[in-house]
């Protein structure tokens, strides 16, 4: 006669295919490998790209990063030249040989010197609106867009065949256009007066009372005329080409840029982590992480969600599916087991709001099974073993 088997083994092994049955509820921080990998397959018409990431790779998309330079865009001239502008007050002295004969007569404004010379001070007047000064006997006279020698030289020559040799001095009185403003995160906003010496960026954000952030944190943005260039503020200090001079009506702008990224799946850390404007590497993001854990991390599973630029790389998955703001979804997938990968981690640059995913090795997810059978099977055990 056939011995039946004790009911406590059946209870186990019903246990135990429910709980096989049941792996897809088994508790995760995420998506596995696999899964990610199939995304086009499960999700019909998906538009999501999925990158294998190598060193060409790395080194293509850090190539397309926009990177400002001052330098280019603005140039590195140091000579300066103080152009009179509307608004601005001239003050303008005229010189005449003996015998003078047009500023002659004696005046509280006019003087003769040892030699006979004669020099006149002309009351001060502002530049009009529309960039014109008047001066006796020469008539109106552009004055606006010239720098005050230009000026001499203009006020000289229509003088000529007037005045007796006319020598001019025209002096700015009182500056209204020669300024550079400075805005944004700084201490206090400003209207920095240039002067002969040539002040640059960092003079300029100095005169402001310095930034309020830390400087790793803080963009300097430039705008002159119709062209804008960006730098992190960082860059500025390390590279002295950077800190070019300024010209009249320039904007110096401060901008405060707490970039980040968030980490989510077998990490040391699950958090959203801030970074310097100057930009890190994976290989750096990985580290400030916590790192993969070895008991729980799959090394070929690490990845970046990223809305990238549409142009950033040939897709090759089809379709491409651009969001409204013209960016596409795209995972970027790094596998760390294979050693080159350790070189790509290292070019491969963070963006404001990427998230950096580890799934969980296989072997992490088997270990969770079997906690799960074992708590299953062993009460049973125990009360097979008190039924004997």
């Amino acid at each position: 006669m056939q011995k039946r088997l004790p009911f406590y083994l059946h209870a186990i092994a019903a246990c135990t295919l429910l709980a096989l049955a049941g792996c897809a509820g088994i508790p995760t921080s995420g998506p596995s490998t696999s899964q990610i990998n199939d995304i086009n397959k499960k999700i019909k018409d998906s538009g999501i790209q999925i990158v294998d990431v190598n060193e060409q790779i790395a080194q293509k998309l850090l190539s397309e990063r926009k990177s400002g330079d001052f330098a280019r865009t603005l140039g590195t001239g140091t000579r300066f030249q103080q152009e009179l502008g509307i608004g601005d007050v001239v003050e303008i002295s005229i010189w005449e040989a003996p015998p003078a004969t047009l500023f002659g007569a004696s005046s509280g404004d006019s003087q003769t010197l040892s030699g006979g010379n004669h020099v006149t001070t002309l009351p001060t007047q502002m530049i009009d609106a529309n960039g014109m000064i008047n001066v006796p006997f020469a008539g109106e006279l552009r004055a606006a867009g010239l720098t005050p020698t230009q000026l001499d030289q203009s006020i000289e020559q229509h003088l000529k065949g007037k005045a007796n040799q006319p020598q001019v001095m025209a002096q700015l009185a009182k500056n209204s256009t020669s300024y550079v403003t400075v805005l944004g995160d700084v201490n206090h906003s400003a209207r920095i007066e240039l002067t002969p010496k040539g002040e640059r960026v960092l003079d300029a954000i100095a005169s402001a009372g310095g930034v309020k952030q830390p400087i790793n944190k803080i963009t300097v943005q430039v705008t002159r005329g119709d062209k804008l260039e960006t730098l992190p503020l960082q860059t500025v200090v390390d590279d002295p080409k950077q800190n070019v001079p300024l010209h009249a009506n320039d904007v110096v702008t401060a901008i405060f840029q707490p970039y980040s990224f968030t980490t989510l799946g077998a990490l040391g850390q699950t958090h959203e982590v801030n970074f310097e404007v100057q930009g890190i590497s994976l290989a750096q993001a990985l580290s400030r992480s916590g790192g993969l854990e070895d008991a729980r991390s799959d090394a070929r599973g690490i990845y970046i969600f990223r809305f990238e630029n549409p142009h950033a790389l040939p897709w090759t998955n089809l379709p491409v599916k651009a969001r409204a703001d013209g960016k596409i979804p795209v995972i970027y997938r790094f596998n760390l087991q294979d050693p080159q990968s350790l070189f790509a981690i290292q070019n491969f640059m963070m963006d404001d709001k990427d998230l950096l995913y580890v799934s969980n090795a296989p072997i992490a997810d088997m270990q969770k099974l079997m906690n799960i059978i074992f708590s299953f099977v062993y009460p049973i055990t125990n009360i097979g073993v008190i039924a004997r």
